[in-house]
């Protein structure tokens, strides 16, 4: 974040931004000017886009955590002309009855810039039990003269009336690796594969394995998809587990949309998802996880649960 992105990050920033909107929203979104309105974010500048809050699915696990992670997300990453830096976003933080002390932990959510828009795209479980959750709030942020985003691993408690937000953790993909495999420079060209920028810069970095990206590529040939995390911004464990988990290794992706349609909507037609979910088995996962219970595989292969309600998932082995 920060730094200015190629023409094709910013072409998918605008195409993000469109489906963002149109794909997650329990009901039809009004427009940004009249959304941002009612929901006090401020209006940005016209030299930045124009955005609307994200809302959850009313069908979702519990849409209510979801909200609350998104709403510290956007009261921290957007702002007007002079309402910049970290004391501004604690008084927006605290607006919401959230800790200002979150603003600490923001990392690159909160960039040293006169104003910001930040747009929604996602947010995917990235654990949910009874007393606890992980929501992955995917977003993509602008600032005058550049366009860049990230993923926020919000940590959130269950408390009345509603979920506290007790932790932030940004994803740090790393740096762009000076060269790449020809697998990665595919992933990053191809049309069908729509990337967010933290799981953009996890492929810049070269950290993420080849199984991962031949998967990617053996999808795009049926799917247009869209991915939601890649390595960074996952918690480094199973939540809930001390199993580590697959993402922060590059050894997994997730994607939360399939030609369009968003795999926590029930409309989405189940057999899509199930298509896609024996795909990614074909293409080398071990572990698949998805809203659908699948039969047949290798023992353990194909599972479903909360967490994975809204998502799927696709691990690899080294």
């Amino acid at each position: 974040m920060g730094q200015p992105l190629g023409r094709r990050a910013l072409l998918l920033g605008t195409g993000g931004l469109l489906m963002g909107v149109a794909g997650c929203s329990g009901s039809p979104s009004a427009p940004a000017s009249a959304s941002a309105s009612r929901s006090g974010s401020p209006a940005p500048s016209s030299s930045l886009p124009a955005t609307t809050p994200w809302r959850p699915d009313r069908d979702d696990i519990d849409p209510a955590v979801k909200l609350r992670a998104v709403q510290v997300v956007e009261a921290i990453g957007a702002w007007a002309p002079g309402q910049g830096g970290a004391a501004a976003a604690k008084k927006r933080v605290a607006a919401l009855g959230a800790a200002p002390s979150l603003v600490d932990q923001a990392g690159p959510l909160l960039p040293g810039a006169p104003e910001a828009a930040l747009q929604v795209i996602d947010a995917q479980y990235g654990g949910i039990l009874a007393d606890s959750a992980s929501v992955l709030v995917v977003c993509r942020q602008w600032t005058p003269g550049h366009a860049g985003g990230t993923t926020v691993d919000v940590r959130l408690s269950r408390a009345q009336p509603r979920w506290d937000v007790t932790a932030l953790h940004p994803a740090r993909p790393g740096a762009a690796a000076a060269s790449l495999p020809d697998a990665a420079r595919r992933v990053l060209a191809e049309s069908q594969i729509l990337l967010p920028p933290a799981a953009e810069a996890d492929i810049r970095s070269g950290k993420v394995h080849p199984s991962v990206l031949r998967a990617l590529l053996r999808l795009a040939g049926t799917y247009r998809m869209y991915v939601s995390v890649v390595r960074s911004g996952h918690p480094l464990n199973v939540f809930g587990t001390s199993r580590p988990s697959d993402h922060p290794r590059g050894r997994a992706f997730d994607v939360w949309q399939i030609d369009g349609h968003r795999v926590v909507d029930p409309a989405t037609s189940r057999r899509l998802v199930e298509s896609f979910m024996r795909d990614a088995a074909a293409a080398g996962s071990y572990n698949v996880g998805g809203p659908v219970r699948l039969s047949g595989g290798a023992p353990g292969q194909f599972f479903t649960d909360n967490t994975h309600h809204d998502h799927v998932h696709a691990g690899f082995t080294t």
